[in-house]
């Protein structure tokens, strides 16, 4: 393979192989979390993303690319426990767009920010000629504060451990998909897109032996439940009848030959914690707007190491594998 392909930013297997086999080994990256904690900067322990958004089309139900690009950044800082604090944003603008949407987008990242608690502090401007770029793309990054002691990592996922799922999948990568393809539904499906870190704060206000935390983005709950099965080694086993998949997304993934387990989503997480604390995080997770539907749709197991299995309605055993191949481009 002498190229890059599309494939190789689809969030499977050849995203993967693109981050473990030339990224890593020239940055000296171990570890492939959402963000990176960085030990002891002064006296604490902070966090440190980043991220592009590419998503077409830019305005879609229930959100925008300025949108995504706050709560995606946020969420991904979430995801090791970090309390975000400051984001920066850079824009790669194509000659020609449109003034209005700028305003909408800018907008919206200035609302986002504001519900999500966190501040955009600095940022960088370019504009590329007309039919360079897709007429805008963000980069954004974020840094965020971690208490002490707090360990988030599948190092400690174990045999025994409960995968919880915040809320529905799929309405995200549907909600993009359907504008694109001028697809209407009664009633609309709109993208879940929002910010997490608030959700987060009150689970670990209820228990610190949350092992891992992911959001799954790009190839949906399959592909991140793979990823945390690989890095922790053990077998992550869930139940079809447990994931909550609206009747919509449903409906449209039937229509449009999809699985719903692969499609993207951004406004939800899986936590994978210890047996004993399952009831009382899913309890506070309820309270919340962001995890109403919270439920257990699995646990770990120790064999078969690495591999994810999903009992489907009707007994059987599925593999999960990653996602191969582009199932939904530019969904974020």
């Amino acid at each position: 393979m002498d190229r890059i392909l599309l494939d190789h930013g689809s969030g499977g297997r050849l995203m993967h192989w693109l981050i473990r086999e030339h990224f890593a080994p020239e940055f000296h990256i171990k570890s492939l979390n959402d963000s990176a904690v960085l030990d002891k900067i002064n006296s604490g322990r902070f966090a440190f993303t980043t991220d592009s958004y590419v998503v077409s089309p830019i305005f879609f139900p229930g959100g925008d690319i300025g949108e995504l690009a706050v709560y995606g950044t946020v969420n991904d800082l979430s995801m090791v426990g970090a309390r975000p604090l400051y984001l920066t944003a850079g824009f790669i603008l194509e000659e020609g767009f449109p003034f209005e949407d700028l305003k909408k987008i800018l907008s919206s990242m200035s609302s986002a920010a504001e519900r999500a608690d966190v501040k955009i502090v600095a940022g960088d401007t370019k504009v590329v000629n007309k039919d360079e770029a897709d007429g805008i793309f963000i980069n954004t990054s974020g840094v965020g504060i971690i208490e002490e002691g707090l360990d988030i990592s599948p190092s400690r996922v174990v045999p025994g451990d409960k995968v919880i799922l915040s809320g529905p999948i799929g309405n995200h990568g549907i909600s993009v998909i359907a504008q694109r393809n001028g697809i209407s539904f009664n009633p609309p499906i709109l993208s879940d897109v929002a910010p997490l870190n608030s959700l987060v704060e009150e689970m670990l206000k209820t228990s610190k032996e949350i092992h891992v935390m992911r959001d799954p983005t790009r190839g949906g709950l399959a592909t991140t439940l793979k990823e945390i099965a690989k890095d922790s080694g053990y077998c992550i086993v869930i139940k079809e009848d447990s994931i909550p998949v609206p009747a919509g997304v449903r409906g449209a993934c039937e229509l449009l030959g999809l699985d719903p387990l692969y499609v993207a989503n951004e406004g939800i997480l899986i936590a994978i914690v210890k047996d004993n604390v399952t009831e009382p995080l899913i309890g506070v997770m309820r309270q919340h707007p962001l995890g109403k539907e919270a439920r257990i749709i699995g646990e770990v197991q120790e064999a078969p190491g690495g591999m994810v299995l999903l009992r489907t309605s009707i007994g059987g055993t599925r593999v999960i594998e990653m996602l191969t191949g582009e199932q939904l481009p530019r969904i974020c």
